[in-house]
Parts: C-alpha cells; sequence; structure tokens
C-alpha cells in the first residue's frame, strides 16, 4: 500500500486537473453537460486511479488501476485536440502546459509499472 499524497505522479495528475478545469471555463456554455463535462470528468479520473490503486493491498491492483489511469490520459488529450479542432481552445502556452503535463504523467505510469514489475 502506497500513501498516495506522497506519489509525484499524483501531486503531477492534480495540477494537470486545475488546469483543465481552468481553461474548461472558457468553453461554451451549451457545452456544459457535453464536452466540458466529459473532460473534466477524464481529467478527475487521473489523480483518482492513482489514489485507489495506491490503498489497493497488492501491486498487481495498483498496477490495473495505473493501466487505467494511462487510458484516462489518452481520453483527456483526445478531448483536448477535439476541443482545439472546434474552436474551443487556442494553442497556447497553459495547452501546452497540460499536454507537457500528460506525457509527463504517462511516463512517470510506466517507470512505475516497471518498477512494480521488478519486485
Amino acid at each position: 500500500m502506497h500513501n498516495f499524497k506522497e506519489l509525484k505522479i499524483w501531486q503531477q495528475s492534480m495540477l494537470i486537473v486545475e488546469r483543465i478545469y481552468l481553461i474548461s471555463k472558457e468553453f461554451p456554455k451549451e457545452e456544459q453537460f457535453g464536452l466540458t463535462s466529459q473532460l473534466r470528468r477524464a481529467a478527475i479520473s487521473i489523480p483518482s486511479n492513482i489514489s485507489e490503486g495506491a490503498g489497493r493491498g497488492t501491486d498487481k491492483d495498483f498496477n490495473r488501476f495505473l493501466d487505467m489511469t494511462n487510458g484516462s490520459i489518452n481520453e483527456v488529450e483526445t478531448q483536448l485536440l477535439l476541443a482545439q479542432r472546434l474552436g474551443f481552445l487556442d494553442a497556447s502556452e497553459e495547452l501546452d502546459q497540460i499536454y507537457k503535463g500528460l506525457d509527463e504523467v504517462q511516463k512517470m505510469i510506466f517507470s512505475l509499472q516497471r518498477n512494480i514489475k521488478n519486485q
């Protein structure tokens, strides 16, 4: 069992969620229950899956939740790309930071999974 709040991967993913909330505030009102909601839920699932997996009794369970986290990262990235294509988001430093953060978290997932497997 791991203390999720001490995991850098969880801390980084929480920053991503905060950024997602800030940029999605600017989405059109008619997207409140569409893309805005879906994007926020997918982003929230990243640190949520990390914390849930960390609280499981086995590394095998933790690894499974890390796999789900990776899927959520891909979902968030797809939704951000769609928001750009629909004109809800413009290229910006903030958006670049989100993409970089997502990449960093994915790399941390792969590294953590490798470490779990090699124990």
